[in-house]
């Protein structure tokens, strides 16, 4: 006789694993990484591939010699932390300031609190961020892209990025014609195929829309996220626009500049620090892009996409309290 056998949730396997999940990621990022190479030559190259070594170095090193546990480098979400972390620097960053990156971002953004699954913080923007604060000027020396496997960052020609060009020219007094007629300002067929100066990944909207659209139609992540992040940010761009087009730029330029696709598909998507229910991942990814565009506009930094993301991680434990989904079973009322 068989016995029926009643075992905890989830009972369905959905035949995801970290390996799969974090290939996939992979994969997405390549035609960013690959036009970054395109426009930066060598340069995007070294950085790519110091970051990523050091952020698996460090993780095994943790690992086995401080917190002697099992190392987990090969489960690929160290390979991804380095990538994010190349993504959100310039390609003419020294070596020493990336590993310095690289340890921050492992070290304090995902090993303090335990490894995989337990950091409140994206790691790639801790560490990010930390060098932003640590060390503005090379942080914030872009080199100029536009010519094909260039070797640009080594000749030192730099440039702002159209982010810095539209805050350094509104500071001054300029209208938002008179800072996009200027000459270093991209124009937007050159922002969309990533013709400009800017951190590796944010030079190429085309390629992260392509990468996060195949994030989406592989189930990796869902579209909630994305799309609020992008449409509040288009939708509170538009209003203070039309309040105001000689001071605020059109939605659209906020939209192919900077990080804002980057971080809408591949940073605040971070499985374990967004939320997890639906719900709770629209209210975080509408919060990402309120913030996002209220930094841009009236930060003092001219991006505000990371600084937007970290905000939003710190909420993630309220907004899952407050969006649970429903119990299995609660709603079922037994008749007597």
């Amino acid at each position: 006789m068989k016995l029926l056998t009643i075992s905890g949730s989830p009972h369905i396997h959905g035949g995801h694993s970290v390996k799969k999940l974090m290939r996939g990621v992979i994969v997405a990022m390549m035609p960013a990484l690959l036009v970054s190479f395109y426009y930066f030559g060598l340069s995007a190259f070294i950085v790519t591939m110091v970051s990523v070594f050091a952020c698996m170095f460090f993780e095994w090193f943790i690992q086995k010699f401080i917190m002697k546990v099992p190392t987990s480098i090969t489960d690929g979400s160290a390979m991804v932390t380095g990538i994010l972390l190349a993504f959100n620097v310039p390609s003419n960053l020294p070596i020493w300031i990336i590993l310095i990156g690289a340890l921050v971002s492992i070290g304090i953004g995902k090993m303090t609190y335990g490894g995989l699954g337990k950091n409140p913080f994206n790691p790639a923007l801790v560490g990010r961020v930390f060098l932003l604060i640590s060390f503005p000027v090379q942080m914030t020396t872009w080199p100029k892209s536009g010519l094909p496997f260039s070797t640009l960052s080594f000749d030192g020609l730099t440039g702002p990025t159209p982010l810095g060009i539209l805050k350094g020219g509104l500071s001054q007094g300029e209208t938002v014609n008179q800072v996009m007629s200027n000459v270093d300002m991209p124009r937007y067929a050159d922002l969309l195929y990533g013709q400009m100066g800017g951190s590796l990944g944010e030079v190429s909207a085309i390629a992260l829309i392509i990468g996060g659209l195949f994030l989406i139609f592989r189930k990796v992540i869902t579209w909630h996220i994305p799309v609020a992040f992008i449409g509040t940010s288009f939708i509170f761009a538009s209003i203070l626009h039309m309040v105001n087009p000689e001071l605020y730029v059109d939605p659209f330029f906020h939209l192919i500049t900077g990080g804002l696709m980057l971080g809408a598909f591949f940073m605040a998507t971070d499985l374990v620090t967004s939320p997890m229910s639906k719900t709770g991942q629209l209210v975080f990814g509408v919060g990402c892009g309120l913030l996002t565009i209220l930094i841009r506009v009236w930060g003092a930094y001219p991006e505000g996409v990371s600084f937007a993301i970290l905000l939003m991680n710190a909420t993630t434990p309220l907004i899952n309290n407050a969006f649970k989904p429903k119990q299995f079973g609660k709603a079922i009322k037994l008749k007597a």
